[in-house]
């Protein structure tokens, strides 16, 4: 509430309290003059002396006649006394020069108690606010981190998976290469074997040539064998004769090698195209096959 509203309805009491005031006064009298009694309409006329003059002493006279009393007036019958108003509960008015200073130290107080209160609320809110900010920073941190455990599990699944599947390729490519590797193995040794087969025959049939040129020396005792190393040229021409183990008689070996030379020149070999092949070969001589 504001001075001018105070002020306002403190003058407004003050002169509801006057004019009350006033009619009760004016009640008052009215009833007070309907209750005085009639006098005498005759003036009386009266001295006053402050020492009475000496009396002289005559006869008496005789006393007048009283005279008749008047006959009393009707009495009236009384009015009812008007029903006081109830007063109002007033508060004496204090003097304006004090009541100003109440209303300006009421009114301080109560902007003081407004702007504590409005202050209070502020740091209520503020804190509020501080506090929702917290938790919600605290929820994004933990969701933040939720995302990246999950974003790392994610990656180290992936991770994983891929590195499974590179194991599984690599075993996969291991396994293939080992089959490459194993059949390159058999091819070559089936190619080997084939060759072999063939160089065998080739130097059976070589041998069995040679060995018909063969003259047996005498007097050779046992089984003995000679093994030799045979360098020929396309067309069957022999380069070049080498003993390579003795059979331990010195004349069979001689007999062997000049066998070797009087077959010249050599049987062709089935395929001219694997020459390289039958080109080197070792051929064994035993007495008696």
């Amino acid at each position: 509430m504001s001075v001018d509203e105070v002020s306002k309805r403190e003058r407004t009491i003050s002169g509801a309290l006057a004019l009350g005031m006033h009619l009760l006064f004016l009640i008052l009298l009215v009833v007070g003059i309907s209750w005085q009694p009639k006098r005498s309409s005759a003036p009386v006329a009266v001295e006053l002396w402050s020492e009475l003059p000496p009396v002289p002493r005559k006869a008496e006279p005789p006393p007048p006649p009283e005279p008749e009393p008047e006959p009393a007036p009707p009495k009236q019958a009384p009015r009812p006394e008007p029903r006081p108003e109830p007063k109002p509960d007033v508060k004496p008015v204090p003097k304006p020069d004090i009541a100003l200073r109440e209303r300006l130290q009421k009114e301080r107080k109560r902007k003081e108690l407004e702007e504590k209160q409005i202050e209070e609320r502020k740091k209520k809110e503020e804190a509020k606010k501080r506090e929702d900010e917290k938790k919600l920073s605290e929820q994004k941190k933990r969701e933040e981190e939720k995302n990246l455990a999950e974003r790392k599990k994610r990656e180290e699944e992936e991770k994983k998976r891929l590195a499974e599947k590179q194991r599984q390729e690599e075993l996969a490519k291991a396994a293939k290469e080992r089959e490459a590797a194993m059949q390159k193995l058999l091819a070559q040794q089936a190619a080997e074997a084939e060759s072999r087969g063939r160089l065998d025959a080739y130097s059976r049939q070589v041998a069995d040539k040679i060995r018909r040129f063969i003259v047996e020396p005498p007097n050779v005792q046992g089984n003995p064998e000679a093994v030799f190393t045979v360098i020929q040229i396309p067309g069957g021409d022999i380069i070049d004769i080498r003993m390579k183990r003795s059979s331990g008689n010195a004349a069979y070996d001689a007999a062997v090698e000049r066998a070797i030379r009087r077959a010249q020149p050599l049987p062709p070999p089935p395929d001219p195209a694997r020459f390289s092949e039958v080109r080197e070969l070792e051929l064994r001589f035993r007495l008696k096959e």
